[in-house]
């Protein structure tokens, strides 16, 4: 009977695991989504690439909101309640998006859009960490990640459903339904999170022991039920006698974790790794292919790798070890970038070859750092954190990550223009697009500079307790002796 139970309640998980990350599949799609619509939007509203990075960074902004906002907010109506209106607001900010009739009304709608995007960053998480059993919560918690790099994907691919052709009577239309395929998941989330239980831990938290117990008889081995709960309860208990203010993260003995952190996120964001995600049709058609539908399928093939080399870090993050994917991916990456820097600077030279080099430099980016910048950023920030500091210390470092995110974004097309040489512009449609042979380098010295930083910085977690890593900070010792 026992083994029956387990298998029905291993079932019941991978159930609520899947619906809840479905969050991550929708932060991907609307992170991504953006990327296929520019060059029709773009043309329909008339608007140049300045205007194209606020709409684009709006969405951004909106998520620093959603994600500041959402802690408090999830602690006092709980986790599943959270989902519920981050579920509601993508619905809502798809259709609006699809439906504006302005750039202006467009970037409040990638704005309150963003705003889901960033609740559900912090929330789907935590809910999916909450409600899993013990043995199996990192691979479940993983799978938001993994549900990312799918949903930009899937955003690929449906943009590349409703791309049409230079010169067709759509071209200036096509764009608003790539952004109504977002309610589709929107609702399944919505839909299934009904049906779906309140977090064991949240529940506790407010005297509902009785029900507690209920949600975690269906999702936790039987034989573990009542060691969770007092261990719940321990918990709480420190916590109510451990309040933290955000000022105890700023400690003498934090400042190095701290550093690593923000550091991280730093290096993981100005190497341009969104360049990649929000404006690959743009690089595209700059490396010469022949209109905005090519250059969005090109990009399908850009996700397809994203979740493959995901997918294969899963099983290397605890296999190699951190630094040694960290050099490795960031290597990789910047001699990427050097080589798509390189392509762009000789494209009158390269001729036709410029657009496969460049689309299979995009590749070898893009893998180098699925399989280390993109998960080890989130990783190491959960780990090099005391438990008394940890839910501030990610915070900061999540915040990080959005802010610099922003900047990115905000300033692309700015850099390429500023370090475009006189006599390499490229031009596209009577619009000179300068050369994006600059930018790159900029991201590649940032690299450099990256493994430069990470030698000192990045330490090594495998098979590191976390209170190992605070005693560690505590005696005042480096990252690389860890």
């Amino acid at each position: 009977m026992s083994e029956t139970n387990n298998r029905q309640n291993k079932a019941l998980v991978a159930v609520i695991a899947t619906v809840a990350a479905t969050g991550g599949l929708l932060f991907g799609f609307d992170t991504g989504v953006i990327s296929g619509a520019i060059p029709f939007f773009q043309e329909a509203f008339g608007i140049d690439d300045s205007w194209v990075e606020i709409i684009t960074t709006s969405g951004l902004a909106g998520a620093v909101i959603g994600a500041m906002s959402s802690g408090r907010i999830a602690d006092i109506i709980g986790r599943k309640k959270v989902i519920l209106a981050s579920a509601v607001i993508f619905a809502i900010g798809a259709l609006w998006s699809g439906a504006s009739t302005s750039a202006m009304m467009l970037v409040f709608a990638r704005f309150f859009l963003g705003i889901a995007i960033g609740v559900s960053s912090f929330a789907v998480p935590l809910y999916i960490a909450e409600i899993s059993p013990t043995k199996s919560r990192g691979t479940l918690v993983s799978m938001f990640q993994l549900l990312i790099t799918i949903g930009i994907m899937v955003s690929y691919l449906s943009d590349s459903a409703f791309a049409v052709p230079d010169g067709h009577p759509e071209f200036t239309s096509c764009w608003r339904p790539m952004f109504y395929v977002g309610v589709i998941p929107a609702l399944i989330m919505f839909v299934g999170m009904i049906f779906l239980p309140e977090t064991p831990r949240w529940l506790i938290s407010k005297g509902h022991e009785g029900e507690c117990r209920r949600v975690l008889q269906k999702v936790e081995e039987p034989q573990l039920v009542e060691e969770v709960i007092t261990k719940m309860k321990y918990d709480l208990e420190a916590d109510s006698q451990n309040k933290v203010n955000w000022t105890g993260i700023f400690q003498k003995w934090l400042r190095v974790p701290l550093i690593i952190a923000v550091g991280i996120m730093f290096i993981q964001q100005f190497t341009g790794i969104n360049t990649i995600i929000y404006y690959s049709p743009k690089i595209f058609l700059m490396s010469g292919f022949a209109d905005a539908q090519a250059a969005v399928w090109a990009s399908v093939s850009v996700g397809v790798v994203n979740v493959a080399f995901t997918i294969l870090s899963l099983f290397l993050i605890d296999r190699l070890g951190r630094r040694k994917l960290y050099f490795i991916g960031l290597t990789g990456m910047v001699v990427a970038l050097v080589a798509m820097g390189t392509c762009f600077a000789l494209q009158a030279t390269l001729g036709e070859s410029i657009k496969w080099l460049t689309i299979s430099l995009v590749w070898v980016y893009i893998a180098f750092f699925a399989i280390s910048l993109g998960p080890l950023g989130w990783l190491i920030i959960s780990e090099v954190f005391p438990l008394k500091h940890r839910g501030i210390g990610s915070s900061i470092g999540a915040l990080s990550n959005w802010l610099f995110n922003g900047v990115v974004a905000f300033t692309f097309f700015k850099i390429v223009k500023g370090l475009t040489l006189p006599g390499s512009e490229i031009v596209l449609k009577g619009e000179d697009l300068g050369n994006p042979a600059g930018a790159f380098y900029l991201y590649a010295l940032v690299g450099i500079l990256g493994l430069v930083w990470g030698y000192f910085f990045i330490p090594e977690t495998k098979n590191v307790t976390l209170e190992k890593i605070e005693d560690h900070w505590r005696e005042g010792k480096s990252p690389r002796s860890l």
